[in-house]
This record gives C-alpha cells, structure tokens and sequence, in this order.
C-alpha cells in the first residue's frame, strides 16, 4: 500500500527515503519514550507526518526561514516540515527532556542538518524567528504570550511573519478572545480522510 503522504505530495527521491524511514525510526524509539500515543501509531502517516505537512499546502516558505516548532513533543509538525523544507532552518524546542534527547536521535538518523533541538521553554529561547509553528499546545492568546518578542521584523514573504498552529474542534472563543489578525484554513480542502474533517490550521500574522 502506497505511503498516504504520496497521495497529496509529489517528493524528491531523498525526500521519500527520509520520509519512508521515519516509520521504522519512531517505531524504535516510540518504544522506548511514548512519544506517540500507541493506541494512534498504527496511523502514523496520515495522523502525525501528513497533518504536519498540511502547513505546506497552505504555506510556501522562502530559503532561510527561521522556524521555531513550539512544544514539538515527538517532532511534530517541525520534523515532517524540515523534510519536505529542507532549505528552511528549524528549532524544535520542548520543555520535557527525554523528548529532546530521543528528538535529538531521531533528526541525527533521518540526517536532517536543518534541524536543532532544545531543551528550553519557549520563553527561554533565544534568537528571533519569522514563524512559529506548533500542533495543539495551546490557546491563541497563551502562545502569543510564550512568543512575544520573538519574531523577526523583517517580512520575507507574501504573507506576515506569525503563528502557525494545527488545531481541533470548535475554536470560536479561542478566536473571538484573540485581537490579531487570525486566518482559519480547514485541512478538509486539501486532505479527504474523515481524521481531517474538523482540523484546522489557524494563522495568526504578527
């Protein structure tokens, strides 16, 4: 049965072996650390790498973007980005150690050189960043507050430098107490598995 990210996405060949090996690599280390729930690794294709990568239907990021992966847990969206990205340079940044360390692992074996991982809170890190990304961390309003002061000034694409968030469920309060610009896009215009029906991305330029 063919890879479900290849339904959506037409990839390099060094793309696809990378993308083919994360399975056995997170299947090594999932194991090990629960960085997927287990119950949900048997989809870990379509629920983890193919949702990450619904940013890149929406978003085309210029080489050397800077890319922050808030609360990457298992490297997610950050590591399937850097795959399909890999021109644009990340930070995956989790405050729980054994995550980074095993995160750590995995970018060495899918040999991902644009990718850096820290142990830190968000608030803790330094550099400034056109995007941040993140999958269900939380609230608008609180990731804006983890991030503040860290974005670039200097816009180098058609669209805003800002928050990129994968998102769930009814997010109407979420937004109504959010006072920034917000884009909603639904992850069912581009993915036709009934998972995506009520995923978001949600966009919020600086």
């Amino acid at each position: 049965m063919e890879n479900i990210v290849y339904k959506y996405f037409d990839v390099s060949s060094s793309k696809k072996s990378k993308i083919d090996l994360m399975l056995n690599v997170y299947s090594f280390w999932n194991d090990k650390i629960n960085l997927i729930s287990r119950k949900d690794f048997s989809y870990f294709y379509e629920r983890h790498v193919l949702h990450s990568l619904s940013i890149a239907k929406v978003f085309d990021f210029v080489d050397d973007t800077k890319i922050m992966d808030l609360g990457t847990g298992g490297g997610f969206p950050g590591v399937p980005l850097a795959i399909m990205c890999p021109n644009v340079d990340f930070l995956l940044v989790d405050s729980i150690n054994k995550k980074t360390k095993a995160l750590k692992e995995i970018v060495k074996e899918l040999n991902l050189n644009n990718v850096s991982v820290v142990n830190q809170r968000a608030e803790q890190v330094d550099g400034s960043f056109d995007f941040v990304v993140c999958r269900a961390v939380a609230k608008i309003n609180q990731l804006k507050s983890f991030t503040k002061g860290k974005f670039s000034n200097k816009h180098n694409h058609s669209f805003k430098n800002g928050l990129i968030c994968l998102k769930g469920g009814d997010l109407g309060v979420e937004i109504n107490q959010n006072e920034s610009d917000v884009k909603i896009y639904s992850i069912s215009d581009f993915f036709e598995e009934d998972f995506f029906a009520t995923k978001k991305i949600v966009y919020s330029e600086l």
